[in-house]
């Protein structure tokens, strides 16, 4: 399994420190920022974070009831790449570019 380039597992959620910066050590699980057939890229390429699990599954800010949560995620997902890994196109990869995603 590789690690995350985006965070270390520190039993802080990405999104509470993200959107509320708080440190809030809570329970966190794994969550690959993109799935489906994108799931073995995130985890070879390290593209995942920690989420407590009200923000992974379970309130209505969770990535997998939100999709603006999602979004949120798969963007720095993207930036995250493109830094770490600045000779690789991650729209070739990955099949889109989450930064330019319009859900409407």
């Amino acid at each position: 399994m590789s690690k995350s380039i985006m965070q270390r597992d520190d039993g802080i959620c990405y999104l509470c420190k993200k959107l509320y910066d708080g440190e809030w050590h809570q329970e966190t699980e794994e969550h690959h920022c993109f799935g489906a057939s994108n799931r073995s890229l995130s985890e070879h390429f390290g593209l995942k974070v920690y989420l407590c699990i009200p923000h992974h599954r379970t309130s209505k800010e969770a990535v997998h009831q939100n999709i603006e949560m999602m979004r949120l995620v798969q963007r720095d997902a993207q930036t995250a790449f493109e830094t770490k890994y600045p000779d690789l196109d991650f729209r070739v990869i990955f099949g889109r570019n989450y930064k330019e995603v319009s859900e409407a």
